[in-house]
């Protein structure tokens, strides 16, 4: 299964900067947990968490980031600004990429601003 979430990784990384946006990090590991891309979407820091889902038994993709995953990745955010501190000014926001079905007719669901920082 980790392959094929770095694939999936990978796939969204090229469709955002095919849509504009600009890579900064990918696999940001803190303790609380990891950011799969870490983009710019011109004056925005966007934290991109990807999902890929066989099946939607417990719901598709997207709907799959709990709270407590979004607070881990709030906090992780926290960390990556708090160690770029050239990029802490910016404004942020939190996007979901989520894949569902068989690996080859998944299609990309983007939620921008997909949730918020308390």
């Amino acid at each position: 299964m980790r392959a094929a979430g770095a694939a999936f990784e990978q796939r969204a990384c090229v469709e955002l900067e095919r849509a504009g946006l600009k890579l900064l990090a990918r696999n940001y590991t803190t303790r609380h947990g990891e950011l799969d891309l870490v983009m710019r979407d011109r004056d925005t820091v966007v934290f991109v968490e990807v999902r890929y889902r066989v099946r939607a038994g417990h719901g598709d993709a997207t709907t799959s980031v709990t709270r407590g995953k979004q607070d881990r990745l709030i906090r992780a955010a926290q960390l990556w600004l708090a160690a770029h501190p050239q990029h802490a000014q910016r404004p942020c926001r939190f996007d979901v990429v989520g894949y569902d079905g068989p690996a080859a007719d998944a299609r990309m669901q983007w939620l921008r601003g997909a949730f918020e920082t308390e």
